[in-house]
C-alpha cells in the first residue's frame, strides 16, 4: 500500500484518477479521527489531505473556507480573532470534513443547527476525478447528499461555512460525581430536556480519569452566558458536592478543548453510538454504569474508554425538515457515544461484544423514533450492529 500526501485539490482529482484507471481502491483521510479502519487500507492507497489545513476567515461575510484535512482547533482559533465562531464538533481534534459530512453537532447547535446546516458550499472530487462545487445553486442534488451522507459521493476537499457572532467566555466544564449522585443527573437529565434552553448544552456519563484512578459520573457543562447564568442554570448538580468541579468562564477555543484526549490513547479503540428519547429511566443508567465498571476491572487498560449521553438542545435542528438534507438524525432525541480502548488484541472480540451489549440496553429504551430518522448518528457508528 501507499500514502500519498495530497497538498491541492487537483493532487488529489490526479491520485483518484490514477486509482481508478489502474484498478486500486483507495480511502480518504481527513482530520484522521475515526476509528475501526475507516482512514487506513490494506494494500491500498491512503489520500491523506494532513497537508490541506488551511483555514480563512472573512469578517465581513461571515464566513470560513476551510480545507479538508483541518480540524476544529483550527477553525476555532482562526475564527476566534473576529468574535465569530462556526458550530463546531465540541472535541476539536475531530476533523472538520467528518463531522460536517455526517452532519454533526457541537455547542452551538442549540442556537444555530447541525455543523451541516451552516454548510454554504464544498469542493469535491467525484469517482471519476471530475472537479465540482456543490451548493444551494450548484450541483443541488449532490450538496443535498453530502449534508448527510457525505462521506459516500466523493473526496470533499473544501468547505465553506456560515460563521455566527459569539461572546468572549462562555460557562462550562467538567464535573466529576460519585455514583451516588446519578439519579439526580438523571433527574437533571430530563428536565433539561424539558427546558429546551437554546444557549445550554449537557453531556453526562462514566469513565475513569487518571487524576481520579477509578470510575466516575461526570458531566460536562456548557452555557452561553455570565457565570451567573450558568451556574444559575446549573444549580442543581453544582450543589452535589461533586468530586472536581471545574466549571467556570472560558472562551470558545476551550470549551471545545474540553473533551480532548491529549495524548490521544494508544492502542485498540472502537467507537459505538445510539440515539435516546427521554426520560431517561435511572434504572437504565444504573445498569449500564455497573456492567461498564465490571468490564473496567475485568479487562485490563481500559481507563481511556467512556460512556457519554450527549444533551443538545434540538429545536433549531428540527426546523429543517427531516428530508431536506441527507442528515437523518435531527429530531426529538440526543446522542450517546461509546468508545471503548484497550491494548491486547485477543480481547477484540470481548470488547466487540461489550459495544453491542451496550448499544443493543440503550436502543431497546428507544421511544418512538420513526422511520424517517436514524437510530445512531453516523459520525458514531464505527462498531454498529
Amino acid at each position: 500500500g501507499a500514502v500519498v500526501r495530497v497538498t491541492s485539490t487537483s493532487e488529489v482529482a490526479e491520485v483518484v484518477r490514477f486509482c481508478r484507471k489502474n484498478h486500486i481502491d483507495f480511502v480518504v483521510e481527513a482530520g484522521g479521527h475515526s476509528t475501526t479502519g475507516a482512514s487506513s487500507s490494506h494494500g491500498g492507497v491512503v489520500i491523506s489531505m494532513a497537508r490541506m489545513c488551511k483555514v480563512l476567515t472573512d469578517p465581513a461575510s461571515e464566513t470560513v473556507c476551510v480545507q479538508g484535512g483541518a480540524n476544529w482547533d483550527m477553525v476555532n482559533h482562526s475564527t476566534a480573532p473576529y468574535g465569530l465562531a462556526v458550530v463546531g464538533a465540541t472535541a476539536s481534534h475531530s476533523g472538520v470534513g467528518g463531522s460536517a459530512l455526517g452532519g454533526g453537532f457541537g455547542w452551538l447547535t442549540g442556537q444555530h443547527g447541525l455543523i451541516a446546516d451552516q454548510l454554504l458550499s464544498v469542493k469535491m472530487v467525484l469517482a471519476d476525478g471530475s472537479i465540482v462545487e456543490a451548493s444551494d445553486e450548484d450541483n443541488q442534488d449532490l450538496f443535498w447528499a453530502v449534508r448527510g451522507a457525505g462521506q459516500a459521493f466523493g473526496v470533499a476537499t473544501e468547505f465553506v461555512f456560515r460563521a455566527h457572532k459569539v461572546r468572549d467566555r462562555f460557562f462550562g466544564g467538567l464535573v466529576y460525581y460519585d455514583v451516588d449522585k446519578l439519579p439526580m443527573l438523571v433527574s437533571f437529565a430530563n428536565e433539561f430536556d424539558k427546558r429546551q434552553d437554546p444557549k445550554s448544552g449537557f453531556f453526562f456519563g462514566f469513565a475513569a480519569p487518571r487524576e481520579i484512578g477509578h470510575m466516575v459520573v461526570l458531566a460536562v457543562l456548557f452555557y452561553d452566558g455570565s457565570a451567573y447564568d450558568g451556574e444559575a442554570f446549573f444549580e442543581p448538580i453544582l450543589n452535589l458536592n461533586p468530586l472536581i468541579n471545574r466549571a467556570a468562564m472560558k472562551s470558545y477555543i476551550e470549551m471545545n478543548s474540553i473533551a480532548n484526549v491529549d495524548p490521544v490513547p494508544e492502542g485498540r479503540k472502537s467507537i459505538g453510538g445510539a440515539n435516546i428519547m427521554p426520560p431517561l429511566e435511572t434504572s437504565l443508567l444504573q445498569n449500564l454504569y455497573s456492567q461498564f465498571k465490571e468490564a473496567m476491572n475485568t479487562y485490563p487498560r481500559m481507563e481511556d474508554s467512556a460512556l457519554v449521553f450527549e444533551l443538545l438542545p434540538y429545536m433549531k435542528a428540527v426546523q429543517v425538515p427531516i428530508k431536506e438534507t441527507a442528515c437523518a438524525n435531527r429530531g426529538p432525541y440526543y446522542n450517546v457515544g461509546l468508545i471503548l480502548c484497550w491494548h491486547d488484541s485477543d480481547l477484540d472480540a470481548k470488547m466487540h461484544a461489550l459495544q453491542r451489549s451496550i448499544i443493543s440496553k440503550i436502543l431497546e429504551a428507544q421511544r418512538d423514533i420513526t422511520d424517517d430518522h436514524a437510530v445512531v448518528y453516523p459520525n458514531l457508528a464505527g462498531q454498529y450492529l
